[in-house]
C-alpha cells in the first residue's frame, strides 16, 4: 500500500512539473504568436512537412515506408502551389529522404513566420480493411485511437538525442503526459479547423477517399507551431489496395492535388476576410480633436505635440492639420478636447471617415441611420 501511495505522488507531481514546464513553454509561442500575421506585401508562406524520413522511416506497408511516400506528396503539393501562386512562398522541412528532429520541424515554421504548416503522414492499423485519410488539429484526444495515433507520432523523438532534456520530460507513451494538451488549445485553433475542413471535403468529394473526419489530437509537432497547423493522414498503407495507391505517382498526385485545392480555397477565405474587415474599417467614422493647423508640415515626434500620442496628419490642399485620437467615440471625444484645452488653446472635435475630414453634423446623421 505505501508503494502505491508513493508511487501516486510521483505521478502527481511529474504531472505538475510537465504542466508548468509546458505552460511556460504555450505562453512564450502564444506571445510570439499575437504579432503573426499575414505580410503586409500579401506574401504568404506555408510550410509543408513530409513526415518521418532518414532513420525514421515511418510506419511500414508491405511494399512500401511511409516517408517516402509523404515525402512524393509533399513535393507535388509544392509544386501545384508554387506554380499556382507567385504571392506564396513554399518552405519544405526535408526535401530529401533526411531525418529532422521533431522541435526542429516547428522552429521552421515559427523562424519563418509562416501563415499554415502542413505536416503530411499515412497511418497503419491492425485491422487491415480500414481505409481513407483524416486531418487533425491540435487538441485533447477524444478516444483511444486519436490517442493511440498521437503516441505513435510524436514517439519519434526517441529517436533523437537527449529527447527528454529537450521536450521537458515528455514521454509519449505516458498518458499523464497529454493533460497538457488540454490547456494548449492554439490560438490558431479554429482556422487550423477550418483549413483540415476544407481538406477533408476535398479528399471525399474530388479524390472520392473515404472522408475519416476531421479530428484533434496531441500532436508535439503541432502543439509547438505558432500558426495554423495540421496533421494530415493520407491513408493507409496496412490496406493493400490503399497502399498501392499511395505508392503510385497518380495516387499521390491526387492526393497533393485535393490539399493543393483546400488550401486555394482556405486562402481566398483568410483574404476576402480580410478585405471586409479592411473595408469596415475604411467606412468607420471616428471622432478626434484638432490640435492645429499650419502651412508647414509639422514631425510628429515635435516637442510641440507635449508628448501625446495617437497623433494623425491631414494634408488639405497646402495646409497640415493635427489631430490626436482617443476612444473615437462622440461624447468621450468632446470631453478629451476639454482635457487637451491647457496644452493646446482652440482644440476642437472632428469626424474622421476614410481618412478625410468631414462635417461633424454629417457624421452624426449617418452614424443614425
Amino acid at each position: 500500500m505505501r508503494y502505491r501511495i508513493n508511487n501516486a505522488i510521483f505521478l502527481k507531481q511529474r504531472v505538475v512539473v510537465l504542466l508548468i514546464s509546458y505552460i511556460i513553454a504555450f505562453l512564450f509561442c502564444q506571445n510570439s504568436a499575437f504579432g503573426q500575421n499575414i505580410d503586409t506585401n500579401n506574401l504568404w508562406t506555408i510550410v509543408i512537412d513530409p513526415g518521418h524520413g532518414g532513420k525514421d522511416p515511418g510506419t511500414m506497408g508491405r511494399k512500401c515506408r511511409e516517408a517516402d511516400i509523404v515525402l512524393g506528396i509533399g513535393l507535388k503539393l509544392g509544386k501545384y502551389i508554387e506554380q499556382n501562386f507567385s504571392d506564396v512562398k513554399v518552405i519544405y522541412t526535408r526535401k530529401t529522404n533526411r531525418f529532422i528532429e521533431l522541435h526542429k520541424r516547428a522552429d521552421i515554421a515559427n523562424k519563418n513566420k509562416a501563415d499554415l504548416f502542413i505536416s503530411i503522414h499515412a497511418d497503419w492499423y491492425k485491422n487491415s480493411r480500414i481505409t481513407g485519410p483524416s486531418t487533425y488539429a491540435m487538441g485533447i484526444h477524444k478516444n483511444e485511437e486519436n490517442l493511440a495515433l498521437a503516441q505513435k507520432e510524436n514517439a519519434v523523438i526517441t529517436l533523437e538525442e537527449d529527447y527528454t532534456t529537450k521536450y521537458e520530460g515528455y514521454d509519449p507513451d505516458s498518458p499523464e503526459s497529454y493533460i497538457i494538451f488540454s490547456l494548449m488549445q492554439n490560438t490558431y485553433l479554429d482556422q487550423s479547423l477550418e483549413f483540415a475542413s476544407f481538406v477533408q471535403d476535398q479528399f471525399r468529394e474530388r479524390a472520392k477517399r473515404h472522408d475519416r473526419g476531421v479530428r484533434q489530437a496531441g500532436f508535439l509537432v503541432l502543439a509547438q507551431t505558432t500558426m495554423p497547423s495540421v496533421l494530415i493522414e493520407t491513408g493507409f498503407v496496412s490496406n493493400p489496395t490503399e497502399e498501392k495507391y499511395l505508392i503510385s505517382q497518380q495516387g499521390q498526385e491526387h492526393i497533393a492535388s485535393a490539399i493543393y485545392r483546400a488550401f486555394k480555397e482556405y486562402k481566398k477565405n483568410i483574404e476576402d476576410k480580410s478585405n471586409f474587415i479592411i473595408a469596415q474599417e475604411q467606412n468607420t467614422i471616428r471622432f478626434m480633436v484638432q490640435i492645429s493647423s499650419s502651412h508647414k508640415q509639422i514631425s510628429l515626434d515635435s516637442d510641440f505635440f507635449k508628448e501625446h500620442k495617437n497623433i494623425y496628419e491631414f494634408k488639405i490642399n497646402k495646409t497640415y492639420k493635427y489631430a490626436l485620437l482617443d476612444s473615437g467615440t462622440y461624447d468621450e471625444t468632446i470631453a478629451f478636447s476639454k482635457t487637451l484645452q491647457k496644452d493646446f488653446p482652440g482644440a476642437f472635435l472632428i469626424a474622421v471617415r476614410n481618412d478625410t475630414i468631414i462635417p461633424v453634423q454629417e457624421a452624426l446623421e449617418s452614424m443614425e441611420r
